[in-house]
């Protein structure tokens, strides 16, 4: 019975990281830093930063479920992270870092040519 008992919360826990895992398919987190002028972010971006950007865009994740295997993220770009929900469980999101100066710059470029 206790065996029956612990299958049915594997079941569920396994359920819940699967849905998890669906929310966060396709999920591109954008994030600013202060960077040089060759992309080299001044600082690093961890997995708590990525776990609490995707908190606060309504998605529960534990910076433990992020993983970052070369370590934190210290240039301006794109990277796939994946997101661990259970131990055979995995989602892949894409963390896109800009730059807070450059992306005024370009902003202001667009704005310009808009304008024409």
């Amino acid at each position: 019975a206790r065996r029956a008992e612990l299958e049915a919360i594997e079941a569920e826990e396994l359920a819940a990281a699967q849905k998890r895992a669906d929310a966060l398919t396709d999920v591109n987190v954008i994030m600013r830093a202060k960077s040089g002028e060759d992309g080299k972010l001044f600082g690093s971006i961890g997995t708590r930063d990525i776990a609490d950007a995707l908190t606060k865009s309504g998605l529960e994740v534990d910076r433990a479920e992020v993983k970052l295997p070369e370590g934190t993220l210290r240039q301006v770009g794109e990277y796939n992270v994946d997101i661990q929900l259970h131990h055979d469980i995995f989602a892949s999101i894409l963390v896109t870092i800009l730059s807070e100066d450059g992306d005024q710059a370009a902003q202001q470029q667009e704005a310009e040519e808009d304008a024409e």
